[in-house]
C-alpha cells in the first residue's frame, strides 16, 4: 500500500456520509487492488538503502517494522480517522491501552487529570491506581462543566469524560467542557465507545481535542476481537503543556508542528509501551465498521423500546437510558446524538442473582456492542474492584442489571425478560 494518501482515503466530513465511509475508506482503486482489505502477517519491512531505514526510524511515517505501522492497520486507522472526522489515528491493543496512550500523551509526573465520575470501570481504575504510580493525580467530579471548572488546577494538563458513560447513559456536554480545558491550557478528551466510531457523535465537531474508544465493541461487532484507538484532531493548543515547549527549537511542538499530538500518541502507545493492533484483528475490525450503522441503528431502536417497555414492567426498580424524556441528560442527548441514544440501558431488580439465572435468550458476559444482547451485575463484575462510592457516581447499585442489546427480534428479548422476572 502506497504510504501516500489515496483518493478513497477521503474523510466523512469531506462530502461522504458514515455508511459509504465505513465500506469506502482506505481502500485503494486500481487494476489488481483488492476491493476489501487484505491481511499483511508481517513482523518488519524492507529498505533499500541506510539513508531508507535511518529516515524511517526517526519519522516512522513509512513502513519499518510493525510494532509502529502495518498495512492493515494503517488502512483500518485511515478509516476511523474519516469516521470520527479526525487528522490521524493510532490503533492498539485493546480501549484499555487507548485510554492510558491518550492520557500519557498530555502528562507526565506532577501534572494533573479532571474526569467525570461516571466512568467505565476500567478507566476509573487508571485514574485512581495506576497514574498515582506514574505521580499523576486525578480528581473525579460530577458530570457537568460547573464541577470540571472548580477542580481545575494550574497543572491540569487533561480533562476526561465518555460521551455516553458507562452504564449511567450521563451525556458529555463537550462545547463547553472544550472551552473550559482550552481556557486553561489544558485538552479535552472523550471516550467515545458508546459512540460508536462517530456513528452516533463525532466528539471532535464539537470542540474535543482526543477521541480514545475501544474497538472491541460496536465496531468490531461479534464479540471476537480487541482493540482500541486514539484519533486527534486537526488542532489543538499545546503551548502550555511543558511536555511539548520544553527544549526551545528543538521542542517536539517545534519540530512535529500540528502534527506534535498524533506522534506522540503512536510513539508511547507503539513504540514505547508495545501496545501493538494485530493485523488479523485490524481485518476483523475493519470488517465489523462496514456493519456498525446497520446494527446500531437497530440496536438503539429497539434499546428504546425495550427501555419504555422496562419502566412499565413490575418488579422493575430505576430505569437509566438517555432516550428516556425522563432521564437527566436527555436534553444533552438530543442535542448532541444522532442516530439513536446508544444501545446499552441499566435497570434494577430486586434479586440480581436469581434473575440471570433464569434467562435463555439474553447471555450474562462483561461485553458491549455485540451482535447478541449481554447482560451483566456491574456491581460485582465490571464495577467490582471500585470502591463503593465510585461505583454509586457511576450510576451502579446492587440491584443494576446492565444490557447490551443486540440484533435479535425484539419480541424474543421482551418474552425472555418477561419469564426472567
Amino acid at each position: 500500500m502506497s504510504d501516500s494518501p489515496e483518493a478513497a482515503d477521503l474523510p466523512a466530513s469531506a462530502g461522504w456520509s458514515f455508511e459509504t465511509a465505513a465500506v469506502q475508506s482506505s481502500i485503494p482503486r486500481g487494476l489488481g487492488q483488492t476491493v476489501g482489505f487484505p491481511i499483511h502477517a508481517a513482523a518488519a519491512f524492507q529498505f533499500d538503502t541506510l539513508e531508507q531505514a535511518q529516515e524511517e526510524f526517526q519519522n516512522n511515517t513509512g513502513l519499518s517494522y510493525a510494532r509502529l505501522q502495518n498495512p492493515t492497520v494503517r488502512a483500518l486507522e485511515g478509516r476511523i480517522t474519516a469516521l470520527e472526522g479526525g487528522a490521524d489515528t493510532v490503533a492498539l491493543a485493546s480501549g484499555q491501552a487507548a485510554t492510558l496512550t491518550a492520557i500519557l500523551s498530555a502528562c507526565r509526573a506532577g501534572d494533573h487529570v479532571v474526569s467525570a465520575s461516571s466512568l467505565f470501570g476500567g478507566t476509573t481504575g487508571m485514574l485512581s491506581n495506576i497514574l498515582p504510580l506514574m505521580g499523576i493525580s486525578a480528581t473525579l467530579v460530577d458530570n457537568t462543566p460547573e464541577a470540571v471548572r472548580a477542580a481545575m488546577q494550574d497543572n491540569t494538563r487533561l480533562v476526561w469524560a465518555e460521551m455516553i458513560s458507562n452504564p449511567a447513559g450521563d451525556i458529555a456536554d463537550i462545547t463547553p467542557l472544550a472551552q473550559t480545558a482550552h481556557e486553561r491550557g489544558a485538552l479535552l478528551a472523550i471516550d467515545n465507545t458508546c459512540g460508536g466510531v462517530g456513528f452516533l457523535c463525532r466528539p471532535l465537531d464539537h470542540g474535543a481535542d482526543i477521541v480514545a474508544q475501544s474497538l472491541t465493541k460496536w465496531a468490531g461487532g461479534h464479540g471476537s476481537v480487541m482493540g482500541g484507538s486514539v484519533t486527534v484532531g486537526a488542532r489543538h493548543g499545546l503551548s502550555r503543556n511543558p511536555i511539548y515547549t520544553g527544549g526551545g527549537e528543538t521542542s517536539v511542538l517545534k519540530v512535529r508542528g500540528n502534527a506534535a499530538l498524533a506522534w506522540r500518541q503512536r510513539w508511547l502507545g507503539a513504540s514505547q509501551l508495545g501496545m501493538t493492533l494485530a493485523p488479523h484483528s485490524a481485518f476483523l475490525i475493519a470488517q465489523g465498521l462496514e456493519t456498525l450503522a446497520l446494527r446500531l441503528a437497530r440496536e438503539c431502536g429497539t434499546a428504546l423500546e425495550l427501555a419504555r417497555w422496562l419502566q412499565a414492567q413490575p418488579g422493575v426498580g430505576q430505569v437509566s437510558y438517555p432516550g428516556l424524556e425522563d432521564h437527566p441528560f436527555y436534553a444533552q442527548a438530543q442535542r448532541y446524538l444522532n442516530n439513536g441514544c446508544g444501545a446499552v440501558l441499566a435497570f434494577e431488580v430486586p434479586d440480581p442473582a436469581a434473575f440471570l439465572s433464569r434467562l435463555r435468550v439474553l447471555r450474562v458476559a462483561p461485553n458491549l456492542g455485540d451482535v447478541r444482547t449481554l447482560v451483566v451485575h456491574p456491581w460485582t463484575t465490571t464495577h467490582g474492584r471500585v470502591p463503593e462510592a465510585a461505583r454509586h457516581a457511576a450510576g451502579v447499585s446492587p440491584q443494576t442489571i446492565r444490557m447490551s442489546v443486540g440484533v435479535e427480534a425484539v419480541a424474543d428479548l421482551k418474552a425472555d425478560i418477561a419469564a426472567a422476572l
